[in-house]
């Protein structure tokens, strides 16, 4: 039998990104900061993250065209040694 796990890498994802909105909120509400400090810090932070989602990405887009390449060269093998096979084929 089959498992069929279709929906959950989106699920998993989604469930953290919500607890971390949420226990954003929560911090947000018992800061011992004031709002000027905590609007700075919030600012650092995000800007660490958008560095650390571009850096993700160009991984991601790197590790996709590498992906590409082989499969690429494994097609082109393939078709190389078919023809090879059907040449050397008795007719």
């Amino acid at each position: 039998m089959a498992n069929d796990q279709s929906g959950g890498a989106g699920s998993i994802l989604l469930s953290f990104l919500l607890g971390a909105v949420s226990g954003a909120a929560v911090a947000l509400l018992y800061a011992p900061t004031s709002g000027r400090e905590t609007r700075e810090y919030l600012g650092e932070r995000a800007r660490e993250g958008r560095e650390r989602a571009a850096v993700a990405a160009d991984r991601g887009r790197e590790i996709v065209q590498q992906g590409r390449e082989t499969i690429g060269n494994a097609i082109e093998r393939g078709r190389e040694a078919y023809q090879q096979a059907r040449a050397q084929e008795p007719v």
